[in-house]
């Protein structure tokens, strides 16, 4: 067993595709196909299902993934280590952001950045679902989402900001020039609303509940680039996080007033696997992300 068999088979897990996985790992279909059946062979268990095309993987398969994984991360975090002790920390670090997450986490990574130059990133908006499950799969770094609305498990979480939520309308709305909206106020107006896949949705709907209120949005979507184009182009109102004024445009004529009766806020951290060792990649986003905060500049835009 060597590590290019393991790789292939993370590949093709990932893939789901023989083919595929053979272009992303610069081997020709045979060679990947061959090298997983000699895995196969070493290890006394069949891994693949058989068939016309990839069907998935045995019960014996997965196992042998779970362990692909830890074992090519523990290759990974060596290396690193090696090249930190001599200055030369490089890697790219693929991390899954919750949506509400995504005007933020730029502040983050921009700090990871100036004081680890080497280190690059690859971001994915992801639900926090899709977060726990993929840290668990080894096939993120890192998960920027919520802490304490529902289980997470054993993770190592750092608390970067609180999330607020605020009502988004456009400046010739009814409560354009309110300075506070109660909730069981905005459920009477039209809305457009995060889907419900969405842990803020979930948050925002349970707000509602206990409010005995069921609003019945006009708009659901995951994109906030949606949102944001139903309240500019047809005045809809919708119920975001307050940090989404740091990305909208002033120009765009769109208010934000803050919702109140309750005065809710969630927090919004970094999630990672708890390991000893930490990866040296991970373990300097751990140690920027304590001292995270907003810059002065972006605070003031919340006030």
């Amino acid at each position: 067993m060597d590590i290019r068999q393991l790789q292939y088979l993370v590949a093709l897990a990932r893939e789901k595709h023989f083919t595929r996985a053979a272009a992303a790992c610069n081997v020709t279909q045979p060679t990947l196909s061959g090298r997983i059946h000699q895995l196969e062979q070493e290890l006394g268990v069949s891994i693949v299902k058989r068939g016309q095309r990839f069907e998935g993987l045995t019960p014996e398969g997965q196992r042998v993934l779970k362990w692909a994984h830890s074992i090519l991360e523990n290759c990974m975090s060596l290396e690193q280590e090696l090249a930190a002790l001599k200055g030369e920390l490089a890697a790219r670090l693929v991390l899954g952001v919750i949506p509400s997450a995504l005007p933020t986490v730029s502040i983050l990574t921009d700090a990871v950045r100036r004081q680890f130059p080497g280190i690059t990133f690859s971001i994915l908006s992801q639900t926090s679902r899709e977060i726990l499950r993929n840290l668990g799969d080894f096939s993120i770094d890192a998960g920027v989402s919520y802490l304490e609305n529902e289980p997470i498990g054993r993770a190592l979480t750092v608390p970067l900001y609180k999330e607020r939520y605020r009502l988004f309308v456009r400046d010739d709305h009814p409560l354009a020039d309110r300075d506070t909206v109660a909730w069981a106020e905005a459920a009477r107006h039209p809305l457009g609303l995060l889907s419900p896949d969405m842990q803020n949705r979930r948050i925002v709907d349970a707000i509602f509940a206990k409010l005995n209120c069921t609003p019945d949005p006009e708009i659901e979507s995951n994109s906030v680039v949606s949102l944001y184009s139903h309240i500019r182009l047809h005045g809809l109102a919708c119920i975001l996080p307050e940090h989404f004024l740091l990305v909208f445009d002033r120009a765009d004529r769109i208010c934000t007033i803050p919702l109140v009766e309750p005065d809710a806020e969630h927090v919004i951290g970094l999630i990672a696997n708890d390991r000893d060792p930490l990866p040296p990649v991970i373990s300097s986003l751990v140690d920027v992300a304590r001292t995270f905060e907003l810059p002065e500049h972006f605070a003031a835009r919340l006030v």
